[in-house]
């Protein structure tokens, strides 16, 4: 089976277990783990912040920094399909007290009109922007368009949280440091299990007081742990030797949305949109090929570090002969 369906499903590399088994550990809870503090300290330097702190998943990462920004009672501003409004289950409304409110925009990115014109947006409120945009493919936001949407929502004077769950390939793609949008935001967020190969982790960076505050909401959600550096080691050798491949991935997207007969310009980085039909997923499984849902209508094919070539020229065949068959 090609496994398509997203590039959580990559398994640690030997280098990386040989990293994790290595790890030089100690009491996270007192601060005490070098691993984890040397991880902390290259992921805000990285983001271009302040300082940051490991948590085991982006959705706990992305649930404190609501929590930190925000006040309750207040609204959290997102594109309607961003992960934090239709993936996390509820969490802006249950962890912080927040109202949840979605927009509708084009390759998920609200525009500085859309801003503009909330009701009740302002001081306690968060602007979350993710990037990549998951739910519209994988979609990269044009750094000047980040920085104006942004601006708009500190001049009403919201907090912005960047959802960077895919940053790294953001970076990759656009050919621009990660810090590049990281600086624009108050608090940034950055998964390690998707693309770059971990079995899990996190960051959330921001500012020294704000990751402070932080370990607060890290305590009440359950992530402080005990010997984290075994996890941070991972997530250090990923920093090293699983950020300039992500150009691969997005290469094999864009080969495979060519070969299949897709279109190859929504293929910003390693997701391949698929206009679904009833059974589309069934018929592709049955031969050989896993993929997963995107939005309504649409399906995604996600290639990632256990995807080689011949997986990909293997995927080609396959979808060819399905979306032949659907044509």
């Amino acid at each position: 089976m090609i496994d398509l369906r997203s590039d959580t499903m990559t398994k640690p590399t030997p280098g990386m277990l040989a990293a994790m088994a290595a790890a030089e550990v100690g009491d996270e809870q007192e601060r005490e783990d070098p691993t984890t503090n040397e991880l902390q300290r290259r992921a805000a330097e990285l983001l271009g912040q302040e300082a940051a702190l490991f948590l085991p998943t982006a959705t706990m990462a992305n649930q404190v920094a609501l929590r930190v920004l925000s006040r309750p009672g207040c609204k959290v501003v997102a594109e309607e399909n961003t992960h934090v409004l239709i993936w996390e289950w509820g969490g802006p409304a249950i962890h912080s007290g927040l109202v949840m409110h979605g927009v509708a925009a084009d390759a998920g990115r609200p525009t500085v009109e859309q801003i503009e014109e909330l009701d009740n947006f302002g001081a306690g409120s968060v602007l979350v922007l993710e990037n990549t945009h998951n739910s519209s493919g994988g979609r990269i936001w044009p750094l000047d368009e980040f920085s104006a949407v942004a601006g708009a929502a500190r001049e009403r004077g919201a907090a912005v949280h960047l959802d960077g769950a895919r940053l790294l390939n953001a970076a990759v793609g656009a050919g621009l440091e990660p810090s590049a949008w990281g600086v624009l935001a108050d608090t940034v967020t950055v998964c390690f299990s998707k693309g770059l190969g971990c079995p899990f982790g996190a960051i959330l960076a921001g500012s020294a007081q704000t990751i402070e505050q932080a370990w607060e909401g890290k305590f009440l959600l359950g992530g402080a742990l005990r010997q984290s550096g075994i996890a941070a080691a991972a997530m250090l050798y990923a920093l090293d030797h699983h950020v300039e491949r992500l150009a691969e991935d997005h290469a094999r997207a864009k080969r495979l949305a060519e070969g299949s007969g897709l279109d190859p310009a929504t293929v910003d980085t390693n997701f391949v949109s698929i206009p679904n039909e009833p059974g589309l997923t069934e018929r592709l499984r049955e031969r050989g090929i896993a993929v997963s849902d995107l939005r309504p209508g649409w399906l995604r094919a996600v290639t990632h570090l256990d995807i080689g070539d011949e997986g990909i020229a293997q995927a080609i065949e396959s979808m060819q002969e399905v979306l032949a068959v659907r044509v």
